[in-house]
């Protein structure tokens, strides 16, 4: 087969001798990076935007980046090419049976294994690559031993440890997560960078972390900030605008929603803020989301790639899991003491109402913060553009 060997308990067999990760990048050369992501409405927005948040990282420091994408309902290939990256589009998604031995997330893939590596095999033809990042949650150990000769090293972006992968460095900024999550699924050479010290944020969030962190000194109730999500497929924004329309919000309480230039009932959830017993504003694709959470007294959330971004700004938050792979991050904040979670947008509806009754939102604001806070200050970026390029950082 394509796989590495391994041993009868599972582990990787025959990898001793592969030398461990280290940096073969000459100093001089401008490294070249291809990246496999994709987006859709049942994916999401979040890989793509983490991806392009490190290949901005890569690029200031001097390194080229392509990127190999699906065209899914919902892609963004447009919103990477307009970011100024080379994208290698793969043929159209089709509907493909999953293996008894696929990843569980397959069916996001739009074809088989073997079809996307032979796609992607072909669009890298003719380079040679420093890296290969993959940020897929439909591939494993397979592909990326499939494309292990297009490039000198492949670094793999996981929230999930359900899988096997054949990587040299290996980021889960997952709270919580520890090596012996991968112990089994990674070559034991592979270097993990674990945690949401890791986490991929853009540069504008660690900039506004201490004026965030300042006004929070003094809990308010002023703003809330309700993001879904870049797709919010199943229109949970709607149905949270509902909730809060019925808990008694405090009299100068205003309501900004964010949704992604891609979700589908964006019109629907306008449409609905203008209903609202309290000023209600809708922003489609925003491009200043650290200035908006900043700005916030309160998020109300999914449990995406976003959490981080609210934690490094000490952003209190009410999170309500919309996809099962978040449901993991929504209980390690919980265990933190870093959000309150909630399984329906009534059940939020019914929390900040609660704490509005005994007046117990100051104190929810503060604590909830300090804990957020101390989860990440937002260098994740920073981090793991060292860890690929070395000794080639300025």
């Amino acid at each position: 087969g394509l796989g590495p060997r391994r041993g009868d308990d599972g582990r990787f067999a025959g990898r001793s001798a592969r030398p461990a990760f280290r940096r073969r990048v000459s100093v001089g050369a401008a490294p070249q990076i291809a990246i496999r992501v994709d987006a859709s409405l049942e994916i999401g927005t979040g890989h793509v935007m983490r991806c392009v948040t490190l290949a901005d990282g890569l690029a200031g420091r001097g390194a080229n980046c392509v990127f190999l994408c699906r065209p899914h309902q919902g892609h963004l290939i447009e919103f990477i090419a307009q970011r100024g990256y080379k994208v290698a589009p793969l043929s159209e998604p089709q509907m493909s049976d999953a293996a008894e031995d696929d990843p569980a997330h397959a069916p996001w893939l739009g074809a088989s294994w073997q079809e996307d590596a032979a796609q992607s095999s072909a669009a890298l033809a003719g380079e040679h690559y420093d890296w290969l990042v993959v940020d897929h949650y439909g591939l494993d150990e397979r592909w990326q031993t499939a494309l292990r000769s297009f490039a000198k090293h492949i670094l793999v972006m996981d929230d999930l440890a359900d899988r096997r992968l054949d990587c040299d460095l290996l980021l889960d900024p997952t709270l919580g997560r520890e090596r012996a999550d991968y112990d089994a699924l990674i070559p034991p050479n592979a270097k993990a960078c674990l945690g949401p010290r890791y986490a991929l944020l853009r540069p504008e969030f660690a900039a506004a972390r201490a004026a965030s962190l300042a006004r929070r000194k003094t809990p308010q109730l002023h703003q809330i900030l309700v993001n879904m999500g870049g797709v919010d497929k199943d229109n949970a924004s709607e149905a949270v605008l509902d909730a809060l329309d019925q808990c008694g919000l405090p009299e100068g309480c205003r309501i900004v929603t964010v949704m992604g230039s891609r979700a589908p009932w964006a019109d629907k959830v306008a449409a609905r803020a203008k209903r609202m017993s309290v000023p209600a504003q809708i922003i489609v694709g925003a491009s200043n989301m650290a200035e908006l959470m900043r700005d916030s007294d309160l998020a109300i959330g999914a449990g995406g790639g976003t959490s981080w971004e609210r934690c490094c700004l000490g952003l209190p938050t009410l999170m309500l899991s919309v996809a099962r792979n978040q449901d993991d991050i929504a209980a390690t904040l919980a265990q933190a003491g870093a959000v309150a979670v909630s399984h329906s947008p009534a059940q939020i509806g019914e929390l900040l109402a609660e704490l509005l009754e005994r007046r117990g939102w100051s104190e929810f604001l503060q604590r909830t913060s300090a804990k957020a806070a101390a989860i990440t200050s937002g260098e994740g970026t920073e981090l793991v553009a060292q860890e690929i390029l070395g000794e080639m950082l300025p």
